[in-house]
């Protein structure tokens, strides 16, 4: 780190850095169109925001060497990041690396004035603390507009919880899964008749479709690919279980389920690596590099309630909302610039309509912005937005639509 840090220093004495304060806000990001909405039949029309905030305990000097002090503090980057979210008005919010008591005393009673409402939850480690320290604890956070959601059900995933449950024996997953106290968070929500805005009335019974909205923050070391994989794995699994609860109380026959899904988060995972592999085409090799040869397969095979022996699968059909070409990197340092931030929906039934596109190159080239926190930029991490057109998934003239208690 001390070496890391040193270099950061000497790179920002050469091209006096300083200076870089003064420089010019960065041009708007481009909304780049991708269709037009369909005008023959209902359609949710909906946007989505998928941004990790970086939390006040983890931007530090020695992190980030490169952005001034004063634009590190939480005080002046809480103001610029509320302002983000509230430029850009999504009807879903997905948000990662929010301190506890931010949640509470800022980012919840703030967006309640904008017409949101939000759960969220701390990491695992939380419940280990005193209260005067786990307010510090950072974890994620889902808002959406009441206008067009109503909040079913909460759900929380704790993965040491998981990898404990499921270790069997099972050393590697004792040791190096369980340790790891990352996160998933869902909200099972149902749409309001507000939400069916394209001027053509749904049947009465397709007003509530129901939506799972997952955020999820993914552990971050490289040399745990395998923790990585296997988090996601375990997310996936408690996800069928929640649409499969949730199927039962929306129709009377559970198959095929009505609940949509929307899977956002920071997976500190690369475009090639076996989580995006996984998520995107439902399936990874048993004998994928990121396990690391490690003996896991018995264990996965069980997490993942695949029938294949070579390969653990899931069911959910989803698509990535970004693809590299559009967006080259979503977090921005001195020492890492990649994907890592996704936005995945369900393909059949959600149509990505438009996308905010990327921070000018030319912007960050011609003012030396080496990585981010910088004065105008308060993450190390670019929101994604995306508009998608929804379609019901539930039959119309459907009976069993409405909850049952």
């Amino acid at each position: 780190m001390c070496r890391k840090h040193d270099s950061i220093q000497l790179w920002c004495l050469r091209f006096r850095i300083p200076t870089y304060v003064r420089s010019p806000q960065p041009p708007e990001r481009p909304w780049i169109p991708l269709a037009r909405p369909n005008r023959t039949k209902p359609t949710c029309l909906m946007t989505v925001m998928c941004y990790n905030v970086l939390c006040d305990k983890y931007a530090t000097r020695q992190m980030y060497g490169y952005c001034p002090t004063w634009a590190l503090a939480w005080d002046y980057r809480k103001k610029a990041i509320l302002a983000e979210i509230r430029h850009y008005t999504a009807d879903i919010i997905s948000l990662q690396e929010v301190e506890t008591d931010q949640f509470y005393k800022f980012f919840l009673p703030e967006l309640k004035r904008d017409g949101y409402d939000g759960i969220f939850s701390p990491k695992s480690r939380a419940k280990t603390m005193a209260e005067n320290e786990r307010k510090y604890v950072d974890g994620c956070a889902i808002f959406y507009r009441t206008a067009k959601f109503t909040l079913i059900k909460e759900h929380l995933v704790e993965f040491n919880q998981l990898a404990m449950a499921n270790s069997e024996g099972s050393d590697d997953m004792l040791n190096r899964v369980m340790p790891k106290d990352n996160i998933g968070l869902a909200a099972l929500l149902k749409t309001k008749e507000a939400a069916w805005d394209n001027g053509l009335p749904p049947d009465v019974n397709q007003v509530h479709q129901p939506l799972l909205v997952c955020t999820a923050h993914i552990h971050w070391d490289p040399e745990f690919c395998d923790v990585k994989l296997i988090q996601v794995m375990m997310l996936c699994g408690a996800l069928k279980g929640v649409l499969d609860e949730a199927s039962l109380h929306f129709r009377p026959n559970p198959s095929p389920t009505p609940v949509q899904l929307l899977l956002c988060g920071d997976f500190n995972s690369l475009p090639d690596s076996g989580v995006i592999e996984y998520l995107s085409s439902g399936r990874v090799s048993a004998d994928h590099q990121d396990f690391k040869d490690l003996p896991y397969k018995s264990v996965l095979q069980k997490i993942s309630g695949s029938e294949k022996p070579n390969e653990f699968t899931h069911s959910f059909k989803l698509a990535s909302a970004y693809s590299e070409d559009i967006m080259p990197y979503t977090n921005y340092t001195f020492h890492f610039k990649g994907i890592i931030d996704y936005i995945f929906y369900s393909k059949q039934n959600m149509t990505p309509l438009g996308l905010l596109g990327p921070l000018a190159v030319e912007w960050l080239r011609d003012n030396k912005v080496i990585g981010c926190p910088h004065p105008h930029i308060p993450s190390d991490h670019f929101p994604l937005l995306v508009e998608l057109e929804m379609t019901p998934s539930v039959p119309a003239s459907s009976n069993g639509l409405i909850p049952r208690r």
